[in-house]
């Protein structure tokens, strides 16, 4: 997987790269899907959820340009995939799950597995997670109609966010660093993801939430 997908496609970071073959794929998709789990593709879950592909995830993960020591909120804790990617990088990962069913199926993965820096909470992610807030760094699993202002909010000094923005067909993948209080705002190029619902985001019936 690595050598296949991950290195020709521009995935330099030997962290990230540690962390993609440090992390049992397989343990993370359905038992129906294991054969699969290192195919250069996203995979279903169930809910109407899905893992992302590997390539997706190690990008993301380099482009928050982690070193170690930060603090991070992660938006859709899904299988629980990108999360335990993430512990192996960073000091904390605090992550946001609105269907509880996944969340607490993927809380005891985790436990089984030994990923103890991944705290999740079940909730709306597209207000973020306000009482740990500032984060050093936020990444978010789903597509997004705008920009949560909440995330911004929630970035801390020096803070990276990537985020997929746009349409529910496709989106670009927006990376915002936060500097003196301003933003700069990058385009990693095109994306495709689930919705990202909430008030913030979509509405369960595709509508686009109220922005605030």
């Amino acid at each position: 997987m690595v050598e296949e997908q991950l290195l020709p496609r521009g995935i330099t970071d030997k962290r990230v790269i540690e962390a993609m073959l440090s992390v049992p794929r397989h343990f993370f998709a359905d038992k129906s899907m294991e054969a699969q789990a290192y195919s250069d593709f996203p995979l279903p879950i169930g809910e109407g959820q899905t893992i992302s592909q590997p390539f997706i995830v190690a990008f993301m993960s380099q482009a928050l340009a982690l070193t170690g020591s930060e603090k991070v909120l992660e938006i859709g804790t899904g299988s629980g995939y990108q999360s335990a990617v993430l512990s192996h990088l960073v000091d904390r990962v605090f992550s946001v799950e609105r269907i509880s069913t996944i969340a607490q199926k993927t809380r005891r993965l985790l436990d089984s597995l030994g990923y103890s820096k991944v705290l999740i909470r079940v909730g709306d992610g597209t207000l973020g997670w306000a009482d740990e807030a500032p984060f050093d760094a936020i990444i978010v699993t789903a597509g997004a109609p705008k920009i949560p202002s909440k995330y911004v909010e929630q970035l801390g000094e020096g803070g990276r966010l990537v985020i997929p923005v746009g349409p529910a067909d496709t989106q670009e993948l927006i990376r915002i660093t936060k500097k003196d209080g301003r933003t700069r705002e990058e385009n990693l190029g095109s994306c495709r993801f689930v919705k990202l619902i909430g008030k913030n985001g979509w509405e369960e019936g595709g509508r686009i939430g109220e922005l605030l």
